[in-house]
């Protein structure tokens, strides 16, 4: 079902915990310390499918926690993706969106795209990356 320029959103949790350090940076952040990850990724498309969902909630939960599950307990600094890059939470938001972006293409093609992935390390301190909607 098309709803016009309309745009549905649908919206998932989950949380790991990890430790990292960044590397050449002048402060106590160089030192290896954990956090306790929150992530919300929401999913958006114009286009509802033919039981009126935007994507199942059990679908993209699981692929969330899939991907979480495979930073969770790490140093993300030992992951090949921030062998190069620095784990802040910025760039573990961006992993996190490419994962579930091509989990998407493969499930949905391009009628869902992500729209935005929220990483909290604390309390107070939160990260989130939006693709470029052409990124997909």
């Amino acid at each position: 079902m098309s709803r016009g320029s309309s745009m549905f959103e649908a919206t998932v949790e989950a949380s790991f915990s990890a430790a990292h350090h960044l590397r050449n940076y002048p402060g106590k952040c160089a030192q290896n310390h954990g956090h306790n990850f929150r992530v919300r990724v929401t999913v958006e498309g114009q286009e509802l499918d033919e039981l009126g969902m935007l994507i199942d909630f059990g679908l993209l939960k699981g692929w969330v926690r899939e991907i979480c599950e495979t930073l969770d307990h790490q140093s993300l600094n030992d992951l090949a993706a921030f062998s190069r890059i620095n784990p802040t939470t910025e760039n573990v938001a961006a992993y996190i969106a490419r994962q579930v972006a091509e989990r998407l293409r493969a499930s949905a093609g391009t009628r869902v795209r992500v729209q935005r992935v929220w990483v909290q390390e604390t309390d107070t301190n939160v990260a989130v990356f939006r693709p470029a909607p052409d990124a997909d």
